[in-house]
């Protein structure tokens, strides 16, 4: 397996041995989702310093907050994401974040074609977070080194696919047609027993993205984490009322989810009117900029049920890491090189 680690990197010893610690040179099989607005550069530095691998969330497209979130992760081995289809209309912004030799470059909600040459170009792992099969098999055309099947279940943008069917539908076109891609699962993994699951599901690792958005280092406002510890992943909803109530036209094929509130019980069945209703879309970017999450909405998934506390990052990792090995250590396989005790 090609290494992805700079030259002269082999220094972790990792944990739990899986083909991603090997290529990206990681002591845990974690990635850490490019959520936008939230993962900042301090978020990213924290799980890269915990032995995963930290995204930024290019999100947008702000040149001056990606210089500033670059800078807030010091010294850390850090990648990046882009909303695809958001980032076409500034590809500048691409050049802006390969000229800072990212650690990796994650494109999500689009065609990644026409930009894989030019991040091949920069010699930077190209990843492409998909969900759905024939994405995935355009990831691999186009040269992505790592493909993230995303679930239903994940919080923010994405479809229909729930994560464990199509993990392995991923998986196993993967082994039959490009067995060199590197494969991970997101929606709906927030600790131990998600790790292990997406491992036994044919992955080679995870990428999360709720659990670390309720972390201390997240870019998140507390009454947002304190909504999304006290709810259920009941309480959760796939719906346009945000991104009608931003002006954004996402493509038709993706919704986001998000906890239910007064703004989506009002507009769920009609955002088009939202897009219309100045003062209410007025008053949702006021509750967006106080981080109300009764005026605005708060970007979670399903998971929001297994998340009880806003812990550090490290913390968050170690639980994982500890909770999966203790699941999976008579799994035929997997190297588990960790002698110490879960905790």
């Amino acid at each position: 397996m090609e290494s992805f680690a700079p030259d002269g990197a082999n220094a972790h010893n990792p944990a739990m041995k899986t083909r991603l610690t090997d290529a990206f040179d990681l002591t845990h099989p974690i990635v850490s989702a490019p959520m936008a607005f939230a993962a900042g550069g301090r978020l990213a530095a924290a799980v890269s310093h915990a032995g995963g691998l930290g995204l930024i969330g290019g999100g947008y497209g702000n040149p001056d907050w990606l210089e500033k979130e670059f800078g807030a992760a010091g010294n850390a081995r850090v990648g990046c994401g882009f909303i695809t289809w958001k980032m076409a209309e500034n590809p500048g912004l691409l050049d802006q974040v390969l000229a800072r030799r990212p650690a990796a470059l994650c494109l999500s909600f689009g065609d990644p074609t026409p930009f894989a040459p030019r991040i091949a170009k920069a010699d930077v792992p190209l990843i492409c977070q998909v969900t759905t099969l024939h994405d995935a098999r355009r990831a691999a055309h186009v040269g992505a080194r790592v493909i993230v099947a995303q679930g239903a279940e994940a919080g923010g943008h994405g479809e229909r696919r729930g994560t464990i069917t199509l993990v392995p539908e991923v998986a196993d076109w993967l082994a039959g047609h490009a067995p060199e891609v590197l494969l991970l699962a997101a929606g709906g993994i927030a600790d131990g027993r998600g790790l292990a699951a997406a491992l036994m599901l044919g992955a080679d690792g995870v990428l999360v993205g709720s659990r670390l958005w309720a972390s201390q280092e997240a870019v998140v406002s507390d009454a947002m984490t304190d909504a999304a510890i006290a709810a259920t992943g009941d309480q959760t909803i796939r719906s346009r009322v945000m991104d009608a109530a931003r002006g954004l036209r996402w493509p038709d094929r993706y919704t986001a989810r998000v906890l239910r509130n007064p703004v989506t019980d009002r507009w769920h069945d009609d955002p088009e009117a939202l897009r219309a209703a100045a003062a209410a879309r007025a008053d949702w970017a006021e509750g967006w900029a106080a981080g109300d999450p009764a005026r605005a909405n708060t970007f979670v998934g399903e998971a929001t049920g297994l998340i009880h506390d806003r812990p550090p990052v490290a913390t968050i990792i170690e639980g994982m890491v500890a909770g999966a090995e203790a699941l999976l250590r008579r799994a035929p396989g997997l190297d588990l090189t960790s002698t110490g005790p879960a905790c």
